[in-house]
């Protein structure tokens, strides 16, 4: 059966876990690795995920004892959209905050 491989690197802002495979880990940006193989019998060449990995600690780690974990597609998009929506949730609370006049701004003589 013909497979391919793609390496890709994703980016967490906060702590995030994956699925029941990857407990908390610490923001920063990891080595994803994805083998997909060939649906034969197609008009169309098509792959389906033969298996996704992640490595762990993060790129950033200096660190020797990497881990290669074994994750889905599902929960890797699950814990981005997570991480995309504390951002935001931060965003909408600094911004209330300002416009309720509760944020200090260092170059402002009046706070």
């Amino acid at each position: 059966m013909q497979s391919r491989k793609t390496e890709s690197v994703v980016t967490f802002r906060h702590l995030f876990s994956i699925g029941a495979s990857v407990s908390d880990q610490p923001a920063g940006s990891y080595q994803v690795t994805k083998e997909e193989e060939l649906i034969e019998g197609l008009s169309f060449a098509a792959y389906h995920v033969a298996s996704l990995v992640i490595e762990v600690p993060a790129i950033e780690a200096r660190s020797v004892n990497k881990q290669r974990l074994s994750i889905t597609v599902d929960d890797l998009a699950a814990a981005l959209e997570r991480d995309a929506a504390f951002g935001e949730e931060d965003r909408l609370v600094a911004r209330s905050a300002a416009e309720a006049g509760k944020t200090k701004h260092p170059n402002r003589a009046d706070d």
